[in-house]
């Protein structure tokens, strides 16, 4: 009998090459339910093609990826997505001419059970237009309800993007770079959104805002040519001398006095 733990996300000797080239290198890491990760590493590192070999955009060349136990390498986007794992992009994701409330009623409908009845009457899914209603003020968006997608903030497509991915009831949650392009107070104010909005979920988040990572993340994963040089606690990172000579450098005394 296998008495191994289960963990919510496991990554075991993963690999990915694209052709000759050798990205993701033997990559292992095991994520307890209710983790918050954050992943960091110098650009090229391997971080965004991780990202796509947990979510099922690439395929590993070698190596399982896990979900609660499962293996999940190998199957498609949607697939994943329906076996509880949802993912954001760097570039904001979102339907542009539907309005915050119709966003988050898209993603809330499959969930719900509602698959590809595309004929019912949509106004009248009282379930899917609650939960709506529920992450719109999650987000803080209950005050632009019918406003297109289009023509909010930056910050706000970013709010409703994450909206729309924890619409479906995922407990892992992938999120890559969420506060790029944000100043530093939508930065503070959107950190506290991801804690509020992933209470109880399993969150890997890539970041190059130091304030961020270690702000958020309950451990950091630092990721370096492809392979894990170190995942430990905040301050176990921040003192280890490989991970200031591959990466940190004065970032982490930055960090460490609150800086962003």
């Amino acid at each position: 009998m296998n008495s191994s733990p289960t963990f919510a996300l496991e990554l075991k000797n993963l690999c990915k090459s694209f052709g000759k080239t050798e990205i993701i290198r033997g990559v292992s890491l095991a994520v307890n339910a209710g983790e918050r990760i954050g992943i960091i590493g110098p650009n090229g590192a391997g971080k965004s093609t991780l990202f796509n070999l947990i979510s099922g955009r690439f395929e590993p060349s070698s190596g399982e990826v896990l979900l609660n136990g499962h293996r999940i390498d190998g199957k498609k986007p949607f697939e994943i997505n329906r076996l509880g794992l949802s993912r954001s992009f760097q570039i904001t994701n979102i339907f542009p001419k539907l309005s915050v409330f119709e966003n988050l009623r898209c993603g809330v409908l499959w969930s719900l059970g509602y698959k590809y009845t595309f004929l019912k009457f949509l106004a009248g899914l009282d379930d899917a237009n609650d939960r709506a209603d529920e992450l719109m003020k999650m987000i803080k968006l209950d005050r632009k309800r019918d406003v297109l997608a289009i023509n909010l903030t930056y910050a706000e497509q970013r709010a409703l993007e994450i909206g729309i991915t924890i619409a479906g009831g995922a407990n892992v949650i992938l999120l890559d770079e969420p506060t790029a392009g944000m100043s530093k107070s939508e930065t503070r104010r959107f950190i506290d959104l991801i804690k509020e909005v992933t209470v109880g979920k399993t969150l890997l988040t890539v970041e190059h805002d130091m304030g961020v990572v270690f702000g958020l993340a309950d451990k950091i994963a630092v990721v370096v040519y492809g392979e894990v040089l170190a995942f430990d606690v905040p301050d176990a990172v921040r003192a280890n001398q490989r991970v200031q000579e591959a990466y940190l450098g004065s970032s982490v005394a930055d960090s460490q006095a609150g800086g962003h």
